[in-house]
């Protein structure tokens, strides 16, 4: 029997992608002994709260939940999914500079990523402690980084969700 893929399936299993990623990111770093810079901590930070978007997705999105609830944890997926494309993709592209000092993720000042990251690292170190820097690739599957694989999931899991939400508006247009 042939289960058809509901837009609930599908943000079931965006939640389940999503916790999957960081669960590996959070056991490969003390297996692998890599050292996660504040890229890394920020990117797995984002793929624990698109699983929780992605769920409440899930469970929001039956019928009967007003339209603008809703839409909460969608546009938030949507947003934080975006976001974090452009952040491994910016990791990729410093991973690719040739060694100087001069190409870091690490500034004089430090940006709101890394503020964030430090004030996570000093509340959870366990799960947010950054000790590497962003331009070392420690890891590389198939000839990719970790930060070029983080660029495939986010930008696979924005390309769903936008689907999902051109297929609900395709919908509704021929219902109504």
């Amino acid at each position: 029997m042939m289960t058809t893929l509901t837009p609930r399936l599908i943000w079931i299993l965006l939640a389940m992608v999503s916790a999957f990623i960081a669960l590996v990111s959070l056991l490969l770093t003390p297996w692998l002994g890599l050292e996660p810079c504040h890229l890394c901590i920020f990117q797995r930070l984002l793929f624990m709260l698109l699983a929780l978007l992605a769920g409440l997705a899930a469970w929001v999105g039956r019928p009967g939940v007003p339209r603008l609830i809703a839409n909460l944890p969608v546009t938030g997926f949507l947003l934080l999914a975006a976001l974090g494309s452009g952040v491994a993709a910016w990791q990729s592209w410093l991973q690719l500079q040739p060694p100087t000092d001069s190409i870091t993720c690490v500034g004089a000042q430090p940006g709101l990523i890394e503020r964030l990251v430090e004030w996570l690292g000093q509340e959870v170190p366990s799960l947010f402690l950054a000790t590497g820097f962003c331009e070392d690739a420690q890891l590389s599957i198939l000839g990719l980084s970790l930060a070029n694989w983080a660029w495939i999931a986010f930008t696979l899991s924005l390309a769903g969700a936008v689907w999902l939400l051109w297929r609900g508006r395709r919908s509704a247009r021929q219902q109504g």
